[in-house]
């Protein structure tokens, strides 16, 4: 089933001779369950992508449909409201508040639309990520990988329709970004969760499903990568 359809999106930051056109008329479709990287070097695109199909940004140009929602139609407070029902977003930053423990920091999603909290799902959460034993602890008290895992928890709680990860392991060492990995796998086949991952390291990508390549705002590529060939490092084209 297909989840989130991107169909030519432009986006052109300034005017005039300071015109930057960041996307050049992407297009691409992710379906129910897909585990997808999106690649590139810096300033390829990736991120400013990632930000409008996450609807934090407006295209110039063209549509974003995520779960049958036009995105691009919603006001801003609409669109607000979007995000924190459908959409996941985990940045490399944790961006976790620092006042609360990180059970409320998991559970603010929910508690902002002032709504009961899923009891037994938010344990199954909390387990498969590992921090049962966290939930008292402020964010200070953590770690950077227990940050991440809270950041997780936290973008799952509200069962979204897609999960967009950005960078998710920038801020972690070789250890901790091992196990983000891993647990974005686990996320993605224990708990069905469909889930974007912006990165630009390609040991990090090839742990995905699907692996699309942008450069200068452009998709340059989009292999599907078997889980047997991934093991061997060779990964096969699906779509261009």
């Amino acid at each position: 089933m297909e989840l989130l359809k991107c169909h030519n999106v432009e986006k052109v930051f300034g005017k005039g001779e300071n015109q930057v056109t960041a996307l050049n008329g992407v297009s691409l479709s992710i379906e129910a369950g897909e585990f997808v990287a999106i690649t590139g070097a810096s300033g390829s695109g990736k991120s400013t992508l990632l930000h409008i199909l996450g609807s934090v940004d407006r295209p110039t140009r063209g549509s974003v449909t995520i779960d049958g929602v036009d995105i691009g139609r919603l006001n801003a407070a609409d669109a607000a409201i979007f995000r924190r029902r459908k959409v996941g977003l985990v940045y490399q930053f944790y961006n976790l508040i620092p006042t609360l423990t990180a059970e409320k920091n998991i559970l603010m999603p929910v508690l902002l639309d002032k709504r009961k909290p899923d009891a037994a799902y938010f344990q199954t959460i909390v387990k498969t990520l590992g921090i049962e034993d966290k939930l008292d602890s402020l964010p200070g008290q953590l770690s950077g990988g227990q940050q991440q895992r809270v950041a997780i928890a936290r973008s799952l709680i509200y069962r979204p329709a897609i999960l967009f990860a950005d960078e998710p392991t920038g801020n972690l060492d070789q250890k901790n970004s091992k196990e983000i990995i891993d647990l974005l796998k686990l996320s993605n086949r224990n708990l069905k969760q469909t889930i974007l991952l912006i990165t630009h390291d390609e040991k990090i990508a090839l742990q995905t499903d699907r692996i699309i390549t942008i450069e200068d705002g452009n998709i340059i590529s989009d292999d599907f990568c078997h889980a047997a060939e991934r093991h061997s490092g060779i990964y096969t084209e699906k779509r261009r």
